[in-house]
């Protein structure tokens, strides 16, 4: 097995147990009406193909985002294929495009690693800026139990699970299946500390 599939599998199997670990301590979300209507759920395709070495936190950040919300999905695009949230290794501070970003738009993350250098949990970094992508602003200074309060929650923080608040504004910015063909009209928000 390629060293990359195999990060990509021990990220979600890390995703799975953080998010079940998290999830017991975090308020529950509020209860959504259910749906029979499949197209109610918007897929958006991420690429990590220029994210070397941070496979496993973009796996466990996208399952902790697929099982914290209902009516959006994300998938890894196929190789060559467009996707909505690019993905990209840098070496500065994180920042990413504030969508929320829609089905035939187009909004790039950048995981930063000035912000591992100085302490930031990985896992953490990649969920709060593909919150971003999903329409969240920061909410800074706040507690570790906001996954949007980024950096200043403190390094020892590694919640990459989004609250119940954080989870509704995500449902609420896709609600109904809203698949416009437009891309996001977002500004890029730069989490340094």
């Amino acid at each position: 097995m390629p060293h990359s599939l195999w990060l990509k599998a021990a990220g979600t199997a890390a995703a799975l147990t953080l998010a079940a670990a998290t999830a017991s301590h975090a308020a529950p979300a509020p209860q959504q009406a259910a749906s029979s209507d499949a197209a109610a759920v918007v897929t958006l395709r991420y690429d990590d193909s220029r994210a070397a070495g941070w496979e496993a936190a973009i796996s466990a950040g996208v399952a902790s985002w697929n099982l914290n919300v209902d009516n959006v999905k994300l998938v890894e695009a196929a190789p060559g294929a467009r996707a909505e949230i690019v993905i990209v290794a840098t070496s500065g501070w994180p920042q990413a495009t504030l969508g929320p970003v829609r089905a035939g738009g187009q909004v790039r993350v950048e995981l930063g690693s000035q912000a591992v250098s100085q302490g930031h949990d990985k896992t953490r970094i990649a969920a709060h800026e593909i919150g971003h992508s999903l329409g969240l602003p920061d909410t800074k200074p706040g507690p570790c139990s906001q996954l949007m309060s980024g950096s200043s929650a403190g390094t020892a923080c590694r919640n990459a699970v989004p609250n119940a608040s954080e989870q509704s504004r995500v449902e609420s910015a896709y609600a109904n299946g809203l698949t416009s063909r437009s891309p996001a009209a977002g500004r890029l928000l730069v989490d340094a500390g």
